[in-house]
């Protein structure tokens, strides 16, 4: 007999159920499955099952299992979409229900949406015959049942009752079986996710229990035995499932319509734009231009992608018009003239040689991908812009799902099992911190793990039921960038639910969405924008000549100086310390430069970048294994960096059209041989036709192949070289603004705020420490240096900074001492936790008293405050608490110098006043290098140094010895000493962190970095 299952619940409904979709099919084709249906809370899976049970020849039947309202009381139904039409019905039914966040649908949204859907009434406890009754009332006899289970095959007491209210009501009956996980074994796995998603214990007394251990897949057998004496109830299951019919035929695309006056064809209003766009900012629109204008707009309007086009530069130009910082393209739509006459773009594809086809293909119908860049601070702006023009029931953004990973799951099945939280954080380091690892993979590479897990029983059982829950999806969040447009409501298409900010999310993630024909727009966030937009304001602040972007020119010597030096901290994309090595070999002296370092600076490529630079620079002669290269491969000195140069290639050797060379580039990449050898035919065939030799044909088809996957698109490489070459050039010239907007955006980063801190130190510029009455909430530019912000001093919180900035703008003068100062912030703001930290950071040194005496009279203060200004209301004293008798100062013995300075590290994250080694280097001014003076040597050299110790990692070598790295810090940075087994044997007592040791040895250069490789240590 052929199976059929009726209720299935599959992972995607979060921490519902165990059933990954792979499992589910090779269970069902096991089972031989007939028919299945998937009956989730919401139609989260929804798609991804239909299409793939549709593969495998077992009919896909889509369920909703929901809750309803009656006028008497709440029932459990489970809908079936019998038809298109109950399938567009359960779109609605599920975003009304998510959109609103009801637990229950009302009855009169049941009855208008019940055309086309199928109801079975169920109940794990007391079936009612008045919710029979009244379902009964909605729904015509066929599309009714009653759904009976049988849990473990045994017959409920109260089973004679059901069935004689169904046979009252002629309502047919069928089974019931909500399977939650594959096998029956897998119950217990399926406990512990069921605590999880009550986020409590096994062992706690108020966890809803499973009602039953057999939510398993039910083998054919066990369908027979559990309902032998009624088949009738099978046959009507049977019978019910395949009434069921969906036809997802290929999706249409749904494009949204522009807003346009009547008689105003989307064409014609875009051709208009266009032509108006190109001559503002072309200054001479030679013949190139308008026949490239007019060939794209002929491609876009053959594609009826016209509307889409005015969409995107119609929020661009909200953008713009806003003050939002958008960025200068992204992706293959820099190579798109259109884009660019429309402002969407900044980049000229002409000037740079950039090819449309590679954003849109006539030969390859997709829909258009024009991701846009905003400011990070301001990108919920544009969207909003969106829903506003739009209309809230026509613009979503786009849900993802988290997943549990090895260490999450780990980790929340141990809490589960009632681990102790320090056997919680063990079980974390056990795992190694590798994106994407495995629980498997934890286990083969981790001995300390896997001794874990072997001296227990209980750890066992952990570990296996860990495993089994590895990668269900745990959560639900907001795409970063995806949002999706439709012209009419999204119900009709896809289910919604309720997101952020009054936005709709759709319950289908991005590729599902794009699936059935939605458009889908990316709107990225991109913090570089919001740093820019920061020192533009911040340069413009003071000067009467407004500094722009659109003004900085692309040829500027000093600004490549700096880009040879590899002085690229907080520059876009180049900071790495590998990128910076390869822009000290290239030594860029053009934008086409920082492209190609752009381009190349990836897995693959980057082997090609030193005979980059030696034929750049002259050491290495450039040579072509082909005459027809030297033109497309001159600007890269003859080695492919951009996919638009293999598409050249294809259309200057072989006569391939634009649009088939981008086929052949994507045909090649996959690397299947079957596809190598035809693309191989039909290459060297046209190169033959057009006068090449089959010899010349085969060696540049054999290039092509090489690099068709280390090619870079050329249009993304340009866009992206413009923000790093603005951010280059805004740091050579305006270095003040540049580090502050830097350090702004890195609060909450200390070890970027500290390298950035260091940099300025090196660079002669001045920091400021923080003040009560200079700071601002962030880093701010004051008297040619940087003052430090008060949102940059630990456990200060905003609520106090906010009371601090209202109460200065109030005062006509400073504070007359810590009591006045307590006074004004009222007892509600001035507390110990706030100010102990500003006292510790300085920013309370201008009471001219000791930091120590402000530490010891903190909390005389703080209850002098609470005396006279308890709360922001009350004043008893109307502004003025002075005539009240205050406490004086309880003056002390000024901190010790190291105890200062690590009051300062404790709430600034570094040492501010000097740092702890300049006084022992004072000592020995000859004898003691700078770390800084180390790491800028070129050549290696012996040297001494004096360090703090930040960090010590303990290894062993392959031959069981011991060694170490060592962090060591200066003044003036940081630097690894490598400690070998017979070193590291002698002066392994003397490590120990913070504290400081003399180190002699070798500086080495390696990977662009330098390192010391210690020869003796001491205190």
């Amino acid at each position: 007999m052929e199976t059929v299952y009726p209720q299935i619940v599959t992972s995607a409904d979060m921490l519902k159920s165990t059933i990954q979709l792979d499992q589910l099919i090779q269970k069902l084709k096991k089972n031989n499955a007939k028919a299945a249906a998937i009956t989730n809370s919401k139609l989260y899976g929804m798609l991804p099952f239909w299409h793939e049970l549709n593969k495998q020849q077992i009919h896909p039947v889509i369920g909703l299992t929901i809750k309803v309202q009656l006028e008497t009381q709440i029932c459990s139904i489970i809908l079936y979409a019998k038809n298109n039409r109950g399938y567009e019905n359960l779109l609605k039914i599920t975003s009304s229900l998510e959109t609103r966040e009801l637990s229950e649908l009302p009855l009169k949204w049941l009855i208008a949406y019940k055309e086309g859907i199928i109801a079975v009434y169920y109940s794990e406890q007391q079936y009612s015959k008045e919710v029979l009754a009244e379902l009964a009332k909605v729904f015509l006899p066929s599309f009714l049942f009653v759904g009976i289970e049988r849990p473990n095959g045994v017959i409920k007491e109260n089973e004679r009752e059901i069935i004689s209210i169904a046979d009252e009501l002629s309502i047919p009956i069928t089974t019931y079986h909500m399977s939650r996980y594959i096998e029956k074994e897998d119950s217990f796995a399926f406990e512990v996710l069921n605590a999880m998603d009550q986020s409590l214990k096994m062992s706690d007394m108020n966890r809803l229990k499973p009602s039953t251990n057999s939510y398993h897949l039910l083998s054919n057998e066990e369908w027979l035995n559990w309902f032998s004496d009624v088949p009738n109830w099978l046959d009507n299951t049977k019978k019910m499932l395949e009434s069921c019919h969906l036809s997802f035929e290929q999706p249409t695309h749904h494009m949204p319509k522009f807003p346009l006056p009547p008689n105003v064809l989307a064409k014609d209003h875009l051709r208009q734009l266009c032509e108006e766009g190109l001559t503002k900012r072309v200054q001479n629109v030679t013949t190139e231009y308008v026949e490239r204008l007019q060939y794209e707009l002929n491609v876009i309007s053959q594609m009826k992608y016209d509307d889409y086009f005015l969409i995107v530069q119609d929020f661009m130009k909200f953008a713009k018009q806003a003050g939002i910082l958008t960025g200068p393209g992204r992706g293959s739509s820099a190579s798109s003239l259109v884009a660019y006459s429309l402002s969407i773009t900044d980049v000229d594809p002409l000037e740079y040689g950039l090819l449309f086809e590679r954003f849109l293909n006539p030969e390859r119908i997709t829909l258009p991908d024009i991701d846009i860049d905003f400011a990070d601070s301001k990108r919920m702006e544009v969207i909003q812009y969106v829903v506003e023009k739009y209309g809230k029931q026509h613009v979503s953004q786009i849900i993802t799902f988290g997943t549990l990973s090895a260490k999450a799951v780990a980790r929340e099945v141990a809490r589960v099992f009632g681990f102790e939280s320090s056997t919680l954080e063990a079980i974390s380091s056990f795992i190694p911190s590798k994106p994407g690892i495995t629980l498997k993979e934890a286990y083969e590479q981790s001995q300390k793990l896997r001794e874990f897990i072997q001296t227990e029983e209980i750890r066992k059982k952990w570990f296996q039921v860990a495993l089994g829950l590895e990668g269900l999806p745990r959560n639900a969040s907001t795409h970063a960038a995806g949002v999706v447009l439709s012209p009419s409501p999204l119900v009709d298409v896809v289910p919604i639910q309720s997101g952020h900010d009054d936005i709709y999310l759709t319950q289908w993630p991005m590729k599902e969405v794009e699936q059935v024909g939605l458009l889908k727009m990316d709107f990225l966030g991109l913090r570089n924008l919001t740093i820019i937009e920061r020192i533009l304001f911040l340069i413009n602040k003071k000067t009467t000549t407004k500094v722009t972007l659109a003004a900085i020119p692309l040829n500027d010597q000093p600004t490549f100086q700096m880009l040879q030096n590899g002085d690229t901290t907080g520059v876009f994309q180049l900071e790495s310390a590998g990128m910076r090595n390869a822009l000290r070999q290239i030594k860029p002296s053009k934008f086409e430069d920082i492209v190609a370092v752009n381009a190349l600076f990836r897995p693959g490529p980057m082997d090609s970048i030193p005979l980059y630079a030696k034929r750049k620079l002259g050491q290495q002669a450039v040579t072509y294994e082909h005459p027809v290269l030297e033109p497309i491969l001159r600007e890269t000195y003859g080695i492919i960096v951009y996919q638009e140069q293999i598409m050249q290639i294809a259309s200057q050797m072989a006569g391939f059209t634009f649009g088939e060379a981008d086929l052949l580039r994507r045909a090649v990449s996959k690397k299947n041989r079957e596809i190598l050898q035809k693309e191989r035919a039909h290459f060297v065939q046209k190169a033959i036709q057009l006068g090449h030799t089959q010899e010349a044909a085969s060696t540049v088809y054999d290039l092509i192949v090489r690099f068709a996957d280390y090619g870079f698109p050329k249009s993304h490489a340009v866009a992206y070289s413009v923000i790093s070459y603005q951010m280059a050039y805004l740091k050579t010239h305006f270095p003040v603004p540049f580090y502050c907007a830097l350090l702004s955006t890195a609060v909450g980063n200390q070890e970027k705020i500290n390298q950035l801190l260091m940099e300025m130190k090196q660079k002669n510029i001045s920091v400021l420490p923080p003040s009560i009455y200079k700071s601002q909430l962030s880093f701010s530019v004051e008297s040619g240096g940087v003052r430090f912000g008060l949102n940059a001093i630990k456990g200060v919180s905003q609520a106090f900074i906010k009371k601090l900035k209202q109460q200065r703008l109030n005062r006509t003068s400073n504070w007359d001492d810590i009591f006045d100062f307590a006074a004004d912030l009222t007892a509600v703001h001035f507390t110990r936790k706030n100010v102990e930290p500003l006292i510790k950071a300085g920013a309370l040194d201008e009471f001219d008293e000791e930091r120590s005496t402000l530490l010891a009279t903190l909390d005389a203060a703080v209850k002098y405050a609470e005396l006279v200004s308890p709360t922001e209301e009350s004043d008893l004293f109307n502004g003025d608490a002075s005539h009240f008798g205050k406490s004086k100062y309880i003056q002390t013995e000024p901190l010790p110098l190291m105890m200062k300075l690590q009051f300062e590290k404790d709430v600034l994250g570094q040492y501010f006043s000097e740092h702890p080694t300049v006084s022992i280097k004072r000592n020995h001014p000859d004898q003691i290098a700078s770390i800084w003076n180390v790491q800028q040597a070129q050549k290696e050299w012996k040297v001494k140094i004096i360090g703090l110790i930040e960090e010590i990692k303990r290894i062993r070598t392959k031959k069981g010895e011991s060694m170490a790295f060592v962090t060591l810090q200066d003044d003036t940075g940081s630097i690894s000493v490598t400690l070998f087994p017979e070193e590291y044997a002698k002066y392994n007592a003397l490590l120990k962190e913070m504290s400081i040791i003399v180190v002699e040895g070798k500086s080495e250069r390696r990977n662009g970095n330098t390192q010391i490789i210690g020869k003796s240590l001491w205190n």
